[in-house]
């Protein structure tokens, strides 16, 4: 399985500022510099699992959440993914993918 660390950054990030920390209060609650956890958010490097437990625990999110963008209560953790992918696009671009989905949206509503 492999992951997109870009993506995974995107939700650490959303996570972090929903809490209220900057960069700099997570890195010292964590122990590590300002730049790892810029480079975690940005997806230039890899989380390791012991890292990640420990940043969970303080973000107050599950794993599963930073990994994969679902919950276990959540049903609807793809709308989430797409919510999250949407928010890195340029305005042509999401107008780009609105032309794409509007049709297949479409379909279900005849």
């Amino acid at each position: 399985m492999s992951f997109d660390y870009g993506i995974i950054g995107r939700r650490i990030k959303k996570a972090r500022e929903k809490k209220g920390l900057t960069q700099e209060r997570l890195a010292e609650e964590l122990d590590v510099s300002n730049a790892y956890i810029s480079k975690i958010e940005r997806g230039k490097t890899p989380i390791s699992l012991d890292r990640l437990s420990d940043l969970c625990f303080v973000l107050e999110k599950s794993t599963e959440y930073i990994l994969n963008g679902s919950n276990n209560t959540a049903d609807d953790y793809l709308r989430n993914e797409i919510m999250i992918m949407l928010e890195g696009c340029s305005p042509e671009k999401v107008k780009l993918i609105s032309q794409v989905i509007k049709p297949i949206i479409e379909l279900d509503h005849k």
